[in-house]
């Protein structure tokens, strides 16, 4: 049989047990422990702007990056749209020059074609091409520019019917649109 008084004795040590664990858990917390606790928040909130700043710097690199691509590749474009008059002249004169001009100034007539094939070289060389549409293309606006839109027989609508002038493009960007006149025709 169990004796009653120590079964007593027993439920007294549980209950003072239980006392002392709630006084432990609701003891203040001392300042070793109050410290710990703040410089562990301050470390988190050093760490979260620690990588923050490390985001926005990656950005910033990249940004720049894309900056500077962007002024190698399209920094030169006001100069080049202002030399495209220049392509379109020097190959007027040689599409004018007759076959009784050419013998007699054969010298002359070659250094404006050397003139235009370098200033051609130039361009390529910086990422200028040509955008040279044919008679019968289609008309595509992102590359061309309509000057005119006429009725033309044995053509279907949307069809170039004669090129103005040639356009240019430096990279993917367009510097001028070939100036084109298009058929109208209805079917």
């Amino acid at each position: 049989m169990a004796d009653p008084e120590r079964n007593n004795e027993f439920l007294d040590d549980i209950e003072q047990a239980e006392t002392e664990a709630h006084a432990f858990e609701t003891e203040e917390p001392d300042a070793e422990e109050i410290e710990l606790d703040a410089l562990r928040a301050e470390r988190d909130e050093l760490r979260e702007r620690f990588m923050r700043a490390l985001a926005d710097a990656e950005n910033a690199r990249k940004r720049s990056e894309k900056d500077r691509r962007e002024a190698e590749n399209y920094g030169g474009s006001k100069l080049a749209r202002d030399l495209l008059p220049v392509h379109d002249n020097l190959k007027r004169a040689i599409e004018t020059v007759t076959d009784g001009q050419r013998e007699g100034s054969e010298a002359l007539i070659e250094g404006v074609e050397l003139t235009l094939r370098e200033l051609r070289n130039v361009f390529a060389k910086h990422g200028i091409t040509i955008i040279d549409p044919e008679i019968g293309d289609r008309f595509d606006p992102q590359h061309h520019e309509a000057m005119f839109e006429a009725p033309v027989p044995g053509t279907n609508a949307g069809e170039i019917i004669q090129v103005s002038a040639q356009g240019f493009m430096l990279h993917d960007r367009i510097l001028r649109p070939a100036q084109v006149g298009v058929s109208s025709n209805k079917g």
